[in-house]
């Protein structure tokens, strides 16, 4: 079996490979198309299913995987910041409070196609300006969902659920998936 990766985040390739040793980077390039009318859930499903499906037209022999993680807090979905401005303001209206990590993946082959969720609780560390600054000037949340990423210190006290699906591929789920085609293929 050959697989391709449906993104082009070094973290998601890092993930990918604990459960696969070998597979292609394809990342989807078709500007993503947000349905605000689903309910988070079937929004980050609908992201996923739609970055695999346009990789897969060009890989139909493949077995792909796609994925789109999004940020709620407080029934609004945050995704990557535009700019440093709008990664401050995200940054302080997480600091202190708690806010959801919603993966959504989708594992297609050429016989079968699922797509499934996982959900995350995540609750952010009190953040001084002076952190929030430093933190924002270093990049990191540029490239991220809810402007931060888990794996960097100092930003969640606490999480309940699956540390990869944070990151932005959970890993467990993803193998799930991928057995599942693997075995309906």
């Amino acid at each position: 079996m050959k697989y391709v990766l449906a993104s082009a985040s070094p973290r998601r390739r890092e993930l990918l490979s604990q459960i696969l040793e070998n597979f292609e980077v394809v990342p989807a390039v078709a500007e993503e198309k947000v349905n605000l009318s689903l309910f988070p859930e079937n929004m980050a499903c609908s992201l996923a299913e739609s970055k695999c499906d346009e990789v897969f037209l060009n890989n139909p022999e493949k077995i792909v995987i796609g994925c789109d993680t999004i940020v709620v807090f407080k029934n609004e979905v945050l995704g990557k910041p535009k700019d440093r401005e709008e990664a401050v303001k995200t940054l302080k209206m997480l600091s202190g409070k708690t806010h959801y990590v919603i993966t959504g993946v989708c594992v297609r082959s050429k016989n079968r196609k699922v797509v499934d969720f996982d959900k995350t609780e995540v609750k952010f560390n009190v953040l001084t300006d002076e952190f929030i600054q430093n933190y924002v000037n270093g990049g990191s949340p540029m490239d991220k969902a809810g402007s931060y990423g888990i794996q960097d210190g100092g930003v969640v006290n606490v999480y309940y659920g699956s540390y990869t699906n944070v990151v932005g591929l959970p890993v467990a789920l993803t193998k799930k998936l991928i057995e599942e085609v693997i075995k309906n293929s």
